[in-house]
């Protein structure tokens, strides 16, 4: 049976989340005072992210709540003992340069237009609804999906298969004719395979371009090369040489 619809990733699969951050941080910390130490800009960043990681682990494995789990990384981060109302507003200052480094990847609208007519699209990410909803909506891309769904709601995060299912009870569709896209190979890449959709992972950085891609979804560096995936009958883009 042909696919029918498209669910798709955010962070780093539609919105380039990476540059953003990174930019939005940058600035933050700046007009924070906190680059003045020994820490180079780089290093920050670079501890900023490993206490996303590890924080983003505890609130999938179901120890932190969503908003505790942001809270966490700022006090871990400024290593001071910031009470709710003070982690929250040093979030807020930083959402302001965050914000405005925001930006989709130059393949996502033509992809989304070539696929319009063809294939139903859906979100589903392991973020919350009201930060996603927010996002796509300042992105300009809201509209073009039936439904968005976020780990946060749903009590159930990837690469857990309930999720993905979450995702095509939602579309009212089996899994084998829904196609998962998104940037992580195990998260949204085997956990979609295992979960019986037809798994398409963007490796936008190459970093599987040598052949040694984890076994299971299809491996792209472009999202011109989707139609060609899907069977779509467009004219954008051109078969994926990738397995």
């Amino acid at each position: 049976m042909s696919i029918r619809a498209v669910v798709w990733d955010v962070d780093d699969t539609l919105f380039d989340y990476t540059t953003a951050d990174r930019e939005g941080m940058r600035s933050h910390l700046s007009a924070e005072g906190l680059l003045a130490g020994g820490e180079t800009p780089e290093q920050a960043l670079a501890r900023w992210r490993e206490i996303t990681d590890r924080q983003w682990a505890r609130f999938a494995a179901g120890e932190l709540s969503f908003e505790e789990q942001r809270r966490e990384r700022i006090r871990v981060f400024l290593d001071a003992p910031l009470d709710a109302a003070e982690a929250d507003a040093w979030f807020r200052r930083y959402m302001t340069h965050y914000e405005a480094a925001w930006a989709l990847f130059p393949d996502v609208v033509p992809v989304l237009d070539a696929l319009a007519a063809s294939h139903r699209h859906a979100v589903l990410s392991n973020s919350s609804l009201t930060v996603q909803d927010h996002k796509l909506r300042t992105l300009g891309v809201h509209d073009r999906f039936e439904t968005i769904l976020c780990a946060a709601e749903l009590g159930i995060s990837k690469p857990q298969a309930g999720a993905f299912l979450a995702a095509c009870a939602a579309l009212d569709l089996a899994p084998h004719e829904v196609a998962y896209v998104g940037d992580h190979p195990e998260i949204d890449g085997r956990g979609a395979a295992d979960a019986g959709l037809l798994s398409v992972w963007i490796d936008r950085n190459g970093v599987y371009a040598d052949g040694t891609a984890p076994f299971g979804p299809h491996r792209i560096a472009s999202l011109a090369e989707l139609p060609a995936i899907l069977g779509a009958d467009t004219r954008f883009g051109a078969p994926s040489t990738f397995g």
